[in-house]
């Protein structure tokens, strides 16, 4: 016997509306980054932004990775955050922040085509049309007359966007081990890339600041609501929506920093931005998938004494 699990076009909208809140959250790090931490430390950021993290819903879930998840939740951890991180910030202080955040804002159009090859997902002209439209949203929120390149900053920046795409993929095609929930997988994934992060804070830039308590008060928030929280949202996204689709609400992303360095820092928001979130929404909105993945087939027991063996 059999039980199928369904999901309504409502509730499936409902999904991706809490999976877009951790992306949302996710454009509140500049602004915490330029008002509360300490200058040019981008690596030891990323480091106290992950590893506490993941310590802490490690200790609350209780739940290690055994067998294949052992190397599994290594790989996630690496593409997600162990890779990701160091690469955005390596783009943000290498180019200017507009630059960086259109290369970023290309992690959708990398994603469809990982998910064409690893999940199967149709690779349709809609889709790369939504991935160009939201790119050029972006740009138009984000970019200034003044923009330059350079060459390293451009590598890490599409460097960066790949490795978000591949780990949006690849966590949506190996899901995640019976009986273990998305809070557990998003402390392993944390705590391995945390772990990886080490060796490349200290090498980078040396010893830790001093953190005074302001410091200290932005971490807090980067670490659990910014990252904890956010990831936790997002992975159970993955987990119940398209990949594309999720990948998709990246952008955004460098919409809600805009906004919030509008209300919160006085920066300027002028028509020609506007005119770029509505794009940057359209894109987005226009990326989704109207349904929601195949129903899940769940085994149960055909009777007590199978259950008791």
């Amino acid at each position: 016997m059999t039980i199928t699990t369904r999901t309504s076009v409502t509730g499936y909208a409902g999904t991706l509306a809490l999976t877009g809140l951790a992306p949302l959250v996710w454009g509140s790090t500049y602004a915490i980054t330029t008002e509360f931490l300490p200058p040019d430390r981008p690596m030891f950021t990323a480091l106290m932004r992950a590893l506490p993290a993941g310590l802490l819903l490690l200790a609350i879930t209780r739940k290690l990775p055994h067998g294949e998840w052992v190397w599994k939740a290594g790989v996630l951890g690496a593409l997600n955050i162990g890779a990701f991180m160091p690469l955005l910030f390596l783009a943000a202080y290498r180019l200017p922040g507009g630059v960086a955040a259109v290369l970023g804002a290309a992690a959708p159009l990398i994603a469809l085509g990982f998910a064409a090859l690893a999940l199967n997902e149709r690779l349709t002209t809609r889709k790369i049309l939504a991935a160009v439209i939201g790119i050029a949203g972006v740009g138009l929120v984000v970019l200034r007359a003044s923009a330059a390149l350079d060459t390293l900053g451009v590598i890490a920046g599409l460097g960066g966007a790949a490795s978000m795409a591949a780990g949006t993929v690849m966590t949506k095609r190996w899901g995640r081990p019976e009986g273990v929930k998305p809070l557990a997988m998003t402390g392993w994934q944390l705590t391995a890339g945390g772990l990886m992060l080490i060796p490349i804070a200290f090498f980078v830039e040396g010893m830790p600041p001093a953190l005074d308590a302001r410091n200290i008060a932005g971490y807090l928030y980067l670490g659990l609501i910014g990252t904890a929280l956010a990831y936790a949202i997002w992975f159970r996204g993955l987990a119940r929506a398209n990949a594309t689709s999720v990948a998709f609400l990246g952008l955004l992303s460098p919409l809600s920093a805009a906004v919030i360095g509008w209300i919160a820092l006085g920066q300027s928001l002028a028509p020609l931005q506007v005119l770029g979130m509505a794009i940057a929404l359209g894109g987005t909105l226009l990326g989704q998938t109207a349904t929601a993945p195949k129903p899940a087939i769940e085994p149960v027991a055909k009777d007590t004494a199978r259950v008791a063996a």
